[in-house]
């Protein structure tokens, strides 16, 4: 390993059960090919690793559940892969188990992704999700238990049937555990899935309704001590955390927040390599077949020319609560359309102490996010 990437991605794809919203690529059950596919995304590390830093920042599993994953394949993927100063793994609540607890973080995990989505069983019902409000606390508390430090919540708004004095609970909810970090996304329902077929009317309710929840998930939790550091991201200030100030925004992410490169290994998982986006294939088949002959999976590849990455570049620094280095941003942003966002107080220019100059969206700037953001760009 003696590559420029520092941050890692691996997919897990396996669940229990599809949910009806999701539209990650996902494999439902096939326990059986847990072990092969291990075997797979290490013959891919091994191909590819030749793109990695000696020393790596992140690595991140992503899903599906990863910790649906049978627990010794998990712990050997989890041995086998290059250590890091932040390793971060997903869960769903219904798997975390105190055995399980103790595998992550006897396997070098630090950080932990819990995906709670909500507090409400009747709206978990509506997700389908299979773990209810006491799983959620469960796991959390196994996750404490086995000295985890560094836990997440994912939670969403928008669900249907949600209130605003039912996210308000579900917000209650989350405070009450104390998690080092939450995640509040909007609920996005792809057109055509079961789930819009099932729920179109309701969801196009809650469409009206999603400023005011984003409102008030922003209030409570910065109320809370929570730093609202990206658009749907919020971790506890160094005070509220502990007295070291540790900063807690999640490495992995900022990452991709920033523009980095980072490799992908697995199904459906992505990589951004300097003038290239590379996609590998989502058929399980396909990529174990391949990996097992030696040979890397089928991928699309998407050239990126430097006009391309400045916009992206633009488009995701600006989620952050820190900004876009002006000079990172080549000639994507329209100066003249910066100037009227200024104008009505969307967002500032500041100078850093190195002589460049930084841009940041105001507070109301980032409560419209993409539209300040589509207004800047050329």
């Amino acid at each position: 390993m003696n590559g420029h990437v520092r941050h890692l991605y691996v997919h897990l794809p396996f669940c229990a059960h599809r949910c009806g919203y999701c539209d990650f690529v996902t494999v439902v059950g096939r326990e059986e090919l847990h072990a092969r596919y291990v075997d797979a995304v290490l013959t891919e590390l091994e191909l590819e690793g030749g793109l990695l830093a000696r020393s790596l920042e992140t690595v991140f599993l992503g899903g599906g559940t990863p910790t649906f994953t049978d627990g010794r394949e998990l712990r050997r993927l989890l041995e086998s892969l290059p250590s890091a100063e932040e390793v971060t793994v997903e869960a769903n609540p219904e798997t975390v188990t105190p055995a399980l607890a103790r595998l992550l973080r006897e396997s070098g995990v630090t950080r932990v992704s819990l995906g709670a989505q909500s507090f409400q069983p009747s709206l978990l019902a509506v997700l389908e999700r299979q773990a209810g409000p006491d799983a959620v606390r469960r796991a959390f508390y196994h996750l404490r238990d086995a000295n985890f430090d560094n836990i997440s919540l994912d939670l969403l708004h928008g669900i249907p049937g949600q209130s605003a004095a039912g996210l308000g609970l579900d917000i209650d909810e989350a405070l009450a555990l104390a998690p080092e970090h939450i995640s509040y996304y909007e609920l996005e329902a792809k057109p055509g899935t079961r789930f819009t077929h099932g729920h179109g009317a309701e969801l196009a309710r809650q469409a009206e309704a999603m400023e005011a929840y984003y409102e008030l998930v922003i209030e409570r939790l910065t109320a809370a001590g929570y730093r609202w550091y990206e658009t749907a991201n919020f971790c506890l200030a160094p005070d509220q955390a502990n007295a070291l100030g540790r900063d807690l925004r999640p490495s992995h992410n900022l990452a991709y927040w920033r523009g980095r490169d980072y490799l992908g290994l697995g199904i459906g998982a992505v990589s951004t390599l300097g003038a290239e986006r590379r996609r590998n294939t989502p058929r399980l088949n396909g990529y174990l077949s391949a990996l097992g002959r030696g040979e890397a999976p089928a991928r699309e590849v998407e050239p990126l020319d430097g006009p391309v990455r400045d916009l992206e570049r633009v488009m995701l620094a600006l989620r952050l609560d820190t900004g876009l280095v002006l000079s990172a941003a080549g000639s994507a942003i329209d100066e003249d359309a910066l100037a009227r966002v200024e104008r009505l107080g969307l967002a500032s220019r500041r100078a850093e102490r190195d002589g460049s100059g930084r841009l940041v969206l105001t507070p109301r700037g980032r409560r419209l996010g993409g539209a300040v953001t589509a207004e800047l760009v050329v």
